[in-house]
């Protein structure tokens, strides 16, 4: 059946969601309903990618349609060039008035404003193009004064809330088992998505574009009664790791990322280092993070239901996807670090009006193929910065282009002019604290700037365990993945302007 021109955008976002923790994707244990709904309703990306981590780059890619090699915000806090389009000031030029529910961590152009203005003082802006909703950016003011008005005591600004009454800790029950301060209907998670469904009962038969950006399930990993006990970590998957000290002489980033990422970073009263995280305590963190799945499932349901219930869902697309994925433990990592598929391979539903539901999608795709896709989708043109391709073609059941790519390419930048904890202990310039990676079917090399590079059979060592790089018998398929990684590298360099060509007659376009 042929997907029907939709009226309305609903754009959603979770942030650090693993591409395999949902039922859809198969999880033997993660709860989902709602999202396995949507799946069967529309076309699940069985091997979907984000281009970059962590959010901010990512979102980049998402929302511009840029490779991050391209549009060159590939850290939280790096300027995103203003002279880049990006999906809503498209879909404006449409008559949509794109509205933001959350955050989508744009970092402003410098060059564009004045001295001491307030937006060069976070990556946490918002991209030109969107209205605001409801801004939600990590000190969560907005939410933390409708706890205010509710009558909670707000322990402190920003994450604070996030740390547990001490009377509720029990060590017993691993770290994160202690729940939220907060009601599960008064989360960041339930008051965002009210102000979603308030807004869309206000927009009467106005069409509308919503970008819904949820927090979770990133840290802190706290989750409110009833979620916090809902999984038993004794059916949790274990975290798939071996010997530290292997795991250490992997590669020196693996090395200097075990020996710096502090569990502070991912739980409030977290003491000492992610990797000396026992494997009971992972099980409990584990189980906290489905929790938080679970959390914005429901909600999802809530939405849904509204949209059904006012006659709207059958006129929308909806796209839910994430900026990137979750370690979970495995190689002792938290966090989306460094070039494991456990870190970029997210969720892609693409639900369309009038399309058949229940496909599957085995190719790769990737973040820059969103906007395409909903540019596509509403009729409007691709603008020639776009380094992603419509899936459109996929959710009315077409077989892949002949032309369709046969690997998923990432970046990741661990650079960091604030708080080197990776570059100073590496020794390494800024410039020289990047690598990227490319994922096909067999082989995934990773390519660095200034450290070795890495080789991974996926068909035998899916867990990325074994590095290849310096065997001797794979010699061969290291200088054909580097040669193909260079090649595709100068293929999609940024290039709006380079198949124009002026002359008599005017421009002309090549291909």
């Amino acid at each position: 059946m042929t997907a029907r021109r939709p009226r309305n955008i609903l754009l959603i976002t979770a942030d650090q969601w693993r591409g395999d923790t949902l039922g859809a994707a198969g999880h033997p244990l993660v709860r989902t309903p709602n999202i396995d709904a949507l799946a069967a309703e529309g076309t699940f990306f069985c091997r979907h990618y984000a281009n970059a981590s962590p959010c901010g780059p990512s979102r980049a890619s998402l929302l511009a349609g840029l490779y991050p090699h391209n549009h060159r915000s590939i850290r939280n806090g790096t300027p995103l060039d203003a002279r880049f389009t990006n999906v809503a000031l498209e879909a404006r030029k449409a008559g949509y008035d794109p509205v933001l529910f959350g955050y989508t961590d744009s970092s402003a152009d410098p060059r564009e404003l004045p001295p001491g203005d307030p937006r060069l003082e976070t990556y946490e802006g918002v991209l030109p193009g969107f209205t605001v909703g409801v801004r939600l950016p990590e000190d969560a003011k907005p939410w933390l004064a409708s706890l205010k008005a509710k009558g909670y005591v707000v322990p402190g600004p920003g994450h604070e809330i996030y740390r547990p009454d001490p009377a509720a800790v029990t060590p017993d029950k691993g770290p994160t088992y202690a729940p939220a301060r907060f009601r599960a209907e008064d989360s960041e998670t339930h008051w965002l998505t009210d102000r979603v469904i308030k807004h869309l009962s206000m927009q009467g038969e106005q069409p509308f574009f919503v970008h819904l950006s949820y927090l979770r399930p990133h840290p802190p990993f706290i989750a409110p009664e009833p979620y916090n006990a809902m999984y038993d970590p004794d059916d949790v998957p274990v975290p798939l790791r071996g010997d530290i000290e292997d795991e250490k002489a992997q590669h020196p980033l693996l090395k200097a990322m075990l020996e710096a990422i502090p569990q502070s970073a991912f739980f409030q009263h977290g003491e000492g280092l992610a990797a000396e995280m026992s494997e009971r305590d992972m099980r409990h963190l584990r189980a906290t993070y489905y929790a938080l799945l679970s959390e914005v499932d429901d909600n999802l349901g809530r939405l849904f239901g509204f949209l059904k219930r006012e006659g709207l869902w059958e006129d929308t697309l909806v796209i839910l996807t994430s900026d990137h994925g979750e370690m979970l433990g495995d190689h002792f990592l938290l966090g989306k670090q460094g070039w494991f598929d456990a870190a970029f391979h997210i969720p892609l539903i693409v639900r369309a009006p009038g399309g058949d539901g229940g496909r599957q999608v085995t190719g790769f795709t990737e973040s820059v193929d969103v906007m395409p896709t909903i540019l596509d989708a509403l009729g409007l043109d691709v603008p020639d910065q776009c380094d992603g391709r419509p899936l459109t073609g996929f959710l009315e059941g077409r077989p892949a282009p002949a032309d369709w790519r046969d690997a998923a390419c990432f970046l990741f930048d661990f650079r960091d002019a604030r708080l080197p904890l990776l570059q100073k202990p590496l020794g390494l310039k800024a410039d020289h604290c990047t690598l990227m990676a490319m994922r096909g079917e067999r082989w995934k090399y990773v390519h660095f700037t200034a450290l070795p590079p890495l080789l991974f059979d996926m068909d035998r060592d899916p867990q990325e365990t074994r590095n290849l790089a310096t065997d001797p018998a794979h010699a061969g398929v290291m200088l054909e993945c580097a040669q193909r990684l260079l090649s595709w590298r100068m293929e999609h360099e940024y290039g709006a302007l380079a198949n124009l060509m002026l002359g008599p007659g005017g421009v002309v376009r090549g291909r």
